[in-house]
């Protein structure tokens, strides 16, 4: 059994997508190439066969993997969650106690992470700094660039 990890029913809904994207259109899309390749004659000698072949061993692997991460994966039901401290899930406001900056996160698994949408990684240093502490609790959180002391603000689902 593959390692369990959990999602938010918006990041189950994108795996499932993803993979009926992969099953029902490219993986007809490659099929169909392998045949056009197949009609142009001799297969030993047939580039686009072969290069069709490849990309299809690969689409298969991408498939089989994705499976394996769904079967594996875990809706986390966020409602029954703590919200005294940060945990998965959470979204944390922090102030930046060098600068005076506030900045507002949300803690999500690896495979939902999106900065650009204040979604970081469970395992990304700031998140990793700021789970299992409270409202209030002053973090200090090492970044590329240094050590940087973080005041929690607020913590909310």
């Amino acid at each position: 059994m593959g390692k369990v990890s959990y999602y938010t029913k918006e990041g189950i809904k994108k795996l499932h997508d993803e993979l009926e994207q992969l099953v029902k259109v490219e993986r007809p899309s490659i099929s169909k190439q392998i045949a056009e390749a197949r009609d142009k004659g001799d297969l030993s000698e047939n580039a686009e066969y072969h290069a069709a072949k490849e990309a299809q061993g690969m689409l298969e692997l991408k498939i089989a993997k994705l499976q394996e991460v769904i079967h594996n994966a875990r809706i986390l039901d966020e409602s029954k969650l703590d919200t005294s401290k940060v945990l998965l899930f959470s979204t944390v406001k922090i102030k930046n106690l060098k600068n005076g900056s506030s900045m507002t996160y949300s803690i999500v698994p690896e495979q939902e992470a999106d900065l650009r949408n204040q979604k970081i990684s469970v395992t990304s240093p700031i998140a990793k700094g700021l789970l299992g502490k409270m409202v209030g609790d002053t973090v200090e959180i090492k970044v590329p660039a240094g050590v940087i002391p973080f005041e929690i603000v607020e913590i909310s689902r």
